[in-house]
């Protein structure tokens, strides 16, 4: 992650430029994201591979590093989302994923990451992993609260549909 002081860009900007590894946009300020570390991304690339396995047993639809529109002026990047049906067909979801999935990196700070989950969830989505491939903990965020998973698997319900059910043991 660099640390660089903050960069004020109008919306536009942030839209029409390509970001490498892409950054999340908070009401103008540009903030990048721990990416690229083998731990960070392969832990991504097996959520990934698992979830895309059941995308049609579970009807949905799972994709990394994928734009989300928080507000008006909030974008957020999650490390991997996952929407209910099939595969929307704006560039910019503008709809709450029913899931997203934060992968911790070393230099991740609380603070950050509390900011990223109580986005996600007052945007309206129902559930939220953070999974901390390092020491091999998880916690599942709902707007109810938050729970450390201590059996082994992550769950995210699913109004509808069936929930989605991931053994840690699968993915780490």
């Amino acid at each position: 992650m660099t640390n660089r002081a903050p960069v004020l860009v109008s919306l536009e900007e942030y839209l029409t430029t390509d970001y490498s590894p892409d950054v999340d946009y908070l009401d103008g300020e540009l903030e990048d994201r721990n990416v690229g570390e083998n731990d960070h991304s392969y832990l991504q690339r097996q959520i990934l591979v698992y979830l895309i396995a059941r995308e049609k047993e579970w009807d949905i639809y799972a994709i990394q590093e994928q734009r989300v529109q928080i507000s008006r002026t909030r974008y957020r990047i999650p490390d991997v989302c996952v929407m209910a049906g099939s595969r929307p067909s704006e560039p910019i979801f503008t709809q709450p994923p029913i899931l997203c999935i934060e992968v911790l990196s070393p230099d991740d700070r609380s603070s950050r990451v509390q900011r990223k989950i109580d986005d996600y969830l007052g945007f309206g989505v129902r559930s939220v992993w953070v999974i901390d491939p390092v020491n091999r903990r998880a916690w599942v965020y709902t707007r109810e609260g938050i729970t450390e998973v201590k059996d082994g698997v992550l769950r995210a319900a699913r109004p509808g549909g069936p929930e989605i059910v991931v053994p840690l043991h699968e993915i780490l």
